[in-house]
């Protein structure tokens, strides 16, 4: 699927994430934010904006098997909390404003978000709305050429460091999804405070946080694509967004498995190598099959991504197979390590912290097998 180029840019994101990454990691997981500079480090290093033409700052390649090299590079070591960093640019944003944003937005936006200068996130969750966005009560009144936009957001990712959010809006809320539109909010307007940052369970070194919007006054300028078409936009962007997190989940399990395997090689008990016993054995063979069988599945959907043939029920498919198995490998692998996996200075523990997110974020797994349901329907 990788061909020479996708390795030697593989090869570069190693060395940077070994670089940059590695050596800060503990002390961002303790802290719950990684520093600014670090996205101007990889700014520079041609990781965020990878599919943005090359006019606005960006690589101008259009193939996300370039976008799952820094995925796949991130959770191999470790850093798949960073994965909501940068792929929350390259995959989340960077389509919706690729897609959507008019030539001067883009000069506004996409150069300092391509080099790392200023920070993106997309704001959708709400304290009384996760999944269900016809909910949404956050809300922007025209009034001549400004919105005036009030509500609030919760589980933001990269909340605390955002200069620019993308903010899904209610402009006719009698209208429930079709009166959903998408604003772009931006740093230093009156009126647009970030709130605590959430103390999560994993992912420790990404900041999440809440925003409030209080009478918050946004240029009409500002409107993302048309108004009443969030709804469709957010559909039309969610397979991306949804096959980077399977991508991740993937990454990751391959991660904790390498691990688990080294561990049962060398820990011993009853006078023989853990790895001796048959039971050990049978738990890796069938942890090992079925790591197979979702990388193979992961791939396929990223050849249809590539292809542009990726549909929304495939998308959902493959990130409830992949998140769900996550559970079960980092269950098992963390048993396999017996005491020692309840340690957190142990890479498994982390893993373990880390990977209960994946079936909650983009979707949970009840909505994925909802999409899945009504796709059976030709709902």
């Amino acid at each position: 699927m990788f061909d020479e180029d996708h390795e030697a840019f593989r090869a570069m994101v190693r060395s940077f994430v070994a670089k940059e990454i590695e050596p800060g990691l503990p002390a961002w997981e303790r802290t719950g934010v990684v520093d600014r500079e670090l996205y101007a480090k990889a700014g520079k290093a041609g990781i965020l904006g990878i599919d943005v033409a090359e006019e606005f700052g960006g690589g101008g390649i259009h193939d996300f098997r370039f976008n799952l090299v820094v995925i796949e590079e991130l959770c191999r070591a470790g850093a798949v909390s960073l994965t909501m960093n940068f792929s929350g640019f390259n995959d989340l944003v960077a389509p919706y404003l690729n897609e959507l944003a008019t030539p001067g937005q883009k000069r506004r936006w996409l150069p300092g978000l391509c080099t790392g200068k200023t920070v993106a996130a997309i704001a959708m969750t709400e304290p009384e709305a996760g999944s269900d966005l016809k909910a949404m009560r956050t809300t922007a009144v025209r009034d001549g050429d400004i919105y005036i936009v009030n509500g609030a957001k919760t589980f933001i990712s990269n909340g605390l460091l955002a200069d620019t959010v993308i903010t899904v809006v209610s402009t006719d809320p009698a209208a429930g999804r079709d009166g959903l539109s998408l604003l772009v909010l931006e740093r230093g307007m009156p009126g647009f405070e970030r709130g605590r940052k959430l103390d999560k369970l994993g992912l420790r070194a990404q900041d999440t946080a809440e925003l409030s919007f209080t009478d918050v006054r946004v240029p009409a300028g500002n409107l993302l694509g048309k108004e009443g078409h969030g709804f469709g936009y957010l559909m039309q962007n969610l397979p991306q967004e949804r096959l980077s997190v399977a991508a991740a989940a993937v990454a990751c399990m391959e991660r904790t498995f390498s691990g688990t395997l080294a561990h049962v090689r060398e820990r011993e008990a009853f006078g023989r190598k853990v790895a001796d016993f048959q039971a050990v054995r049978f738990d890796l063979a069938e942890l090992a099959t079925e790591i197979q069988a979702a990388r193979v599945f992961l791939d396929r959907c990223v050849e249809e991504l590539v292809a542009g043939r990726l549909t929304g029920a495939d998308a959902a498919m493959v990130k409830l197979w992949t998140t769900e198995l996550q559970q079960t490998v980092v269950q098992r692998c963390l048993q396999l390590h017996g005491g020692y996996g309840y340690i957190r200075e142990y890479d498994v523990a982390r893993d373990f912290l880390d990977a209960r997110a994946s079936t909650i974020y983009a979707g949970t797994s009840q909505i994925m097998k909802e999409v899945i349901g009504r796709s059976l329907w030709g709902r």
